[in-house]
């Protein structure tokens, strides 16, 4: 990973874990009659009073008022169009309709067939001071963020369509709302690595443990139980990439299936360092248990199809186990993934 996003990032506070600061993002799918969002992270509701049950489904435009120029609105629907990035300061209104000027990057997410798939528009408002005295650094900024968002979300798209072969994939977009809030929290992770001078690493027990507490917060409910042992171990950012994304599949899927009719029960999440070197990460839960009859990951779903291209991307092994109450699932990742010099 280039030092590049760390750097620019630096000396911008404001840039703090862009899901939670100034840094707003949302994603639109083409394929869908008038290209409608369908993801806001929370920075978007913030900054535009618009929560996300308002905005889901509906095309970008709504953000438009009396006082926007058509010739940035002309610039924007000519770069999607000819599906190319483009950038333009564009005069928005809030749901109050207050309005803001906003410095509004977009561009495709392709697979890998070079097909756009999706639109992340990477978005934030210029104060005063800003529209005179760092309008390039701004800009700087926000391209490497898109170009991370963008090269994250193709990672995803092209190895679902690797494990099915399919010219078009069903997307559940709820889901893909929680891989991008996985992702999102990696970005926060890299942003106090950079802090901390470690910039091609991040420490992989910090981001795990803020992962696995965020979807047990969105997925669990009363009775259920987290329990995290993870050891400290720094790990470079694609590797965090691919062992995060398949945590939150995995915790995702227990919190969902594993306690059907259960009131009461536990998920563990235990990370170690192997002896010779990589690391691996377990989860379990003693809950009703993957039947017998089943394989897991399972190629007919998305999440299976994911974790199989992850595990496969990290040249890792998964081992399913059955307990006598609940699963266990098991994943070593080798040293040549994990090593870093410290």
């Amino acid at each position: 990973m280039p030092d590049t996003i760390e750097q620019l990032l630096d000396d911008d506070k404001s840039f703090e874990g862009f899901s939670r600061a100034q840094i707003a993002m949302i994603v639109t799918n083409p394929h869908l009659d008038d290209n409608p969002i369908v993801y806001v992270n929370q920075a978007f509701t913030r900054s535009t009073g618009y929560a996300r049950s308002a905005s889901i489904g509906r095309n970008c435009r709504f953000l438009q008022g009396e006082g926007t120029k058509k010739s940035d609105v002309d610039k924007l629907r000519a770069g999607i169009e000819a599906e190319e990035s483009v950038s333009v300061d564009i005069l928005n209104y809030r749901a109050n309709g207050e309005p803001f000027v906003n410095r509004l990057i977009v561009a495709p997410v392709a697979d890998d067939s070079g097909h756009t798939r999706y639109f992340v528009g990477i978005q934030k408002e210029l104060r005063h001071g800003e529209m005179s005295t760092s309008t390039e650094e701004v800009h700087s900024q926000l391209i490497e963020i898109q170009n991370r968002v963008a090269s994250d979300l193709s990672m995803i798209i092209g190895m679902i369509r690797q494990q099915t072969g399919a010219t078009s994939v069903p997307e559940d977009f709820a889901a893909l709302s929680r891989r991008i809030e996985t992702l999102q929290l990696l970005y926060e992770e890299m942003k106090l690595s950079d802090q901390q001078s470690n910039r091609d690493s991040i420490q992989m027990g910090s981001y795990l443990s803020r992962l696995a507490a965020a979807i047990a917060h969105v997925e669990g409910r009363s009775g259920i139980r987290l329990s995290l042992q993870v050891e400290p171990l720094e790990v470079p950012i694609e590797t965090a990439t691919r062992v995060g994304l398949v945590l939150s599949e995995l915790l995702t899927n227990a919190f969902q299936h594993a306690f059907d009719r259960i009131e009461n029960g536990l998920v563990e999440v235990r990370m170690s360092r192997l002896s010779a070197g990589g690391l691996r990460l377990i989860v379990s839960d003693d809950g009703v248990g993957v039947p017998q009859d089943m394989d897991w990951p399972d190629p007919r779903t998305m999440g299976g199809r994911i974790v199989s291209g992850l595990i496969e991307g990290l040249e890792g092994t998964l081992h399913l186990g059955r307990g006598a109450a609940g699963s266990f699932i098991t994943i070593d990742v080798p040293a040549g993934a994990t090593l870093v010099d410290e």
